[in-house]
């Protein structure tokens, strides 16, 4: 029956894996083993209870449907939680022993946390989903899922409202712990102050000291040798005592560059987990919250205008409202559409264009100056391939969508040739400048447009 479970579940990964972003299928499904198959049932065990939930409530109908195509015949799929699994070994380290007694930990609340950034005040989407789902997990059980925890995406996307929510979620259950929250700048600068003060050891003693240790910003740390050397032995002693280490940077630890690939490789020892810009329904969400918290009363088609305005983040979103009501007591005006268009578009329409895979194939081919029918081609002149490959990379980035959906888009190529293309671009990324500046530019102009 085991044997049968594992050829049948392989099979079932083999067809996941095309249908699926890459992110979803590395993190959620293939960590999961089958371990039997009993009566049209499937078992398969996931590391933990929450990966088991979340693997069931999201894929369990997808992964069945392949089942049942794959067999000819209804597949149910059965997922539990593994035993928890042993702690990871970390490297053995020197480190200084302490000289000085670790400082007092921070008073009740936190210092440095924004009161307003909890859990119940955080619109969920589709756009970030996975960082509250791991974020609620690691505040309820510290070091017993994912550490570090790494959240990543551009700025105003609510990184630091989760790392803030975390923080006031542990706080307010009453344990004892000794909790941190601390931006890299600050940590940089406090560990020049020490170098200079020759208070290196009370330094160490203080950040060895917490249980929980929440740093915002980690790309700060990039170029910055010694400062490095220090947070890679930090790290390990808190990661060794079982302690939680929350961290938020604007992109993907391997894109760090100027990080050791040792910090690099810690850094994904736990869940990496993106915060993507918000689509339309969740910007939606995210002002009527804002609205109502700050007892305004907007008409709905205001409310849809900023929305379909205003795409690139959550700061974004409130800060419209913010100026819109400005505009409204400034110039004594009720506010309708009218008056919202004029203070966030001076008085123009906007030109509503929704971000789909078209909209991107055909604003590359326009900045190429070719034609967006040239690029489903099988032409491969570089002329044309270049501006594929970029289509192709958009899509993935700002859609998310799988990659044979994106072969699709260009006349049906298989998903290993959009992964090649993909690979390309991020490539030239990091060795072009102007390559990569223009991608950059086209990036911001299909956001702004959306």
């Amino acid at each position: 029956m085991e044997e049968h479970a594992n050829e049948l579940w392989e099979r079932i990964l083999e067809q996941a894996r095309r249908g699926l972003p890459d992110q979803t299928y590395a993190t959620w499904v293939s960590s999961a083993r089958a371990v039997s198959w009993d009566g049209g049932a499937l078992h398969i065990v996931a590391p933990s209870r929450f990966h088991a939930e979340w693997l069931e409530d999201k894929y369990g109908e997808t992964l069945q449907e392949i089942g049942g195509r794959i067999l000819g015949k209804p597949v149910q799929l059965r997922v539990s939680s593994a035993e928890p699994a042993p702690a990871r070994a970390a490297p053995e380290i020197t480190a200084t022993p302490l000289v000085e007694p670790p400082s007092p930990p921070p008073a009740d609340p936190v210092l440095g946390l924004n009161s307003r950034y909890t859990f119940d005040r955080f619109i969920v989407g589709q756009n970030n989903q996975l960082a509250q789902a791991a974020s609620q997990s690691v505040a309820e059980r510290p070091a017993q899922g994912y550490n570090p925890l790494f959240l990543y995406g551009a700025t105003g996307l609510g990184k630091t409202h989760l790392m803030h929510a975390i923080a006031h979620h542990i706080v307010r259950t009453g344990d004892a712990v000794r909790i941190c929250y601390i931006p890299a700048e600050q940590f940089v600068n406090e560990m020049v102050a020490a170098i200079y003060g020759n208070t290196t050891s009370a330094f160490r003693a203080r950040y060895r000291s917490y249980d929980l240790l929440l740093v915002d910003d980690v790309q700060f740390l990039r170029r910055k040798e010694h400062t490095q050397e220090e947070f890679f032995h930090t790290f390990n002693v808190l990661h060794n005592g079982g302690r939680q280490i929350v961290l938020t940077s604007d992109r993907h630890p391997k894109e760090l560059d100027g990080l050791e690939e040792r910090l690099v490789s810690r850094f994904e020892w736990g869940l990496v987990a993106p915060v993507h810009p918000p689509d339309y329904e969740t910007r939606l969400a995210i002002l009527r919250k804002k609205a109502d918290e700050d007892s305004v009363e907007l008409d709905p088609e205001v409310l849809d205008l900023i929305a379909r305005v205003c795409t690139s983040s959550v700061r974004e979103l409130e800060g419209a409202i913010i100026k819109l009501l400005a505009y409204s007591s400034l110039t004594r005006r009720e506010v309708t559409v009218e008056l919202a268009r004029q203070a966030l578009l001076g008085g123009a329409d906007p030109a509503y264009h929704p971000l789909d895979a078209g909209r991107i194939r055909e604003v590359v081919a326009e900045e190429w100056g070719v034609s967006s029918d040239s690029l489903a081609s099988v032409r491969r002149s570089r002329d044309i391939l270049v501006p594929r490959q970029v289509a192709m990379f958009l899509m993935r980035t700002l859609l998310d969508i799988p990659l044979a959906r994106i072969g699709r888009e260009f006349g049906g190529r298989d998903h290993s040739t959009v992964h090649h293309s993909i690979r390309k671009v991020d490539g030239q990324l990091s060795s072009d400048d102007t390559f990569r500046r223009r991608v950059t530019d086209l990036r911001e102009r299909l956001e702004s447009c959306a």
